[in-house]
């Protein structure tokens, strides 16, 4: 069997959903030359938010992480549409800014975009190494406990 992002995907029994559709008057993603910009992506499973609240208060790191895979994986359903399917035009992932509701003495955003940043580094690989941002927030729309964005080279 070949090794691909699809197969690395199965391999970890992950399902990736349908791409969300946009909530408000803004793109799912935008394609411009080589780069693809993926929109914030919210803990989305099966079709709710699974993950709400303030790190620190009313989310544990680990929850928060799970949270962070969530948003990871609806940032590839993005991908895989944008692409046309075709996960394998992924040429790197370039930045992921990851934003971590959390209550004031919270200091532990970082951990809790590792949460994306392993599971993104997993599928991909080499592809998947990327800079990164991971930012404390007062909220986050729908109460969402994490939201994280893309920047993806593409072929």
């Amino acid at each position: 069997m070949t090794d691909t992002i699809e197969s690395r995907l199965n391999d970890r029994k992950i399902v990736l959903p349908a791409a969300a559709a946009p909530a408000a008057n803004y793109l799912p993603y935008v394609i411009t030359g080589s780069l693809l910009f993926i929109s914030g992506q919210l803990p989305m499973e099966n079709g709710a938010i699974a993950v709400k609240g303030l790190l620190g208060r009313d989310v544990d790191v680990a929850t928060g992480q799970r949270a962070a895979e969530l948003c990871a994986i609806n940032i590839l359903s993005q991908a895989k549409a944008a692409l046309g399917g075709d996960l394998e035009r992924i040429v790197r992932v370039v930045k992921l800014s990851g934003f971590v509701a959390s209550e004031p003495s919270f200091t532990d955003q970082h951990l809790v975009i590792n949460g994306a940043s392993n599971l993104i580094a997993e599928l991909l690989g080499e592809a998947g190494k990327h800079a990164r941002a991971a930012v404390g927030m007062a909220c986050l729309p729908l109460n969402a406990a994490v939201e994280i964005d893309a920047v993806v080279e593409i072929r």
